[in-house]
């Protein structure tokens, strides 16, 4: 597929998945567009999308602080969270089931070439969804991610969606954790993205509603935002051919 040509986004729906096989998934991907990039295209450049939730894990970007984390090792073994120290930006985060997590793996030389850009552009996907559930997402002047005003949440605001990303050569990885069914109780353990900010909470979609959400349509919805926000038109690639990726096969 020439993405260059078709402006096409494979989408992959991984389900749950372990934070670390996710992230080598990523990694994998990642590493082939960049080489393909380095060596002058000598495939046609692809953009993928991959879609997830994870058993419970907390993330430390590298920017961040680990006096961040309020809990030790015994601890996190005793909730069965794991850690793990990446190279995204920001600082720490948790995923979990009933969470959406959306890692883009663009070519943003064939979009657009502005990490602010960027990161609003996926803030705007969240956006779009949450205005089709009557919730208007906010952005902050200082940081990065999706709020709610009060008028939805306990706190002035509460982050429905948070966001952190890595570029090599504009070739993007990571992305986006969007608080669906999510379990909040996590977060007591750590200070998420590092904001201590007493006015400034998590929420999650089914908090906001006061009702479990279908994260089937959510997916469905997020796929329809993402392809009108940055111009693709995706494609469902099934997820038993991502071990099996290369330029050639997939």
């Amino acid at each position: 597929m020439d993405v260059t040509e078709k402006g096409i986004v494979e989408v992959i729906d991984l389900g749950l998945i372990p934070y670390k096989e996710a992230w080598d998934i990523q990694t994998r991907i990642h590493k082939e567009l960049v080489e393909n990039k380095r060596a002058g295209y000598p495939n046609p450049q692809r953009h993928f999308f991959l879609l997830c939730e994870h058993p419970p894990v907390f993330t430390l970007g590298k920017s961040g602080s680990e006096e961040n984390l309020r809990i030790n090792e015994a601890e996190r073994d005793e909730y069965q969270i794991e850690y793990f120290k990446i190279n995204r930006g920001g600082d720490i985060t948790f995923h979990g089931p009933g969470q959406l997590v959306g890692y883009p793996i663009l070519d943003l030389d064939l979009i657009f070439t502005d990490v602010h850009r960027y990161v609003r552009s996926l803030e705007e996907v969240i956006i779009r969804v949450l205005q089709q559930y009557g919730i208007s997402g906010i952005r902050s002047d200082r940081y990065t991610g999706v709020w709610v005003k009060n008028d939805h949440a306990r706190h002035e605001d509460a982050k429905i969606c948070a966001i952190g990303v890595h570029l090599s050569r504009w070739v993007t990885m990571h992305g986006f954790a969007f608080n669906i069914n999510t379990d909040l109780s996590y977060f007591d353990h750590i200070i998420p993205c590092g904001i201590a900010d007493p006015d400034k909470s998590v929420c999650s979609l089914s908090s906001l509603l006061g009702k479990t959400v279908d994260l089937r349509k959510i997916k469905e919805q997020v796929i329809t935002e993402f392809c009108v926000v940055f111009g693709l038109e995706s494609v469902i690639v099934p997820s038993d051919r991502i071990n099996q990726f290369t330029f050639q096969n997939l």
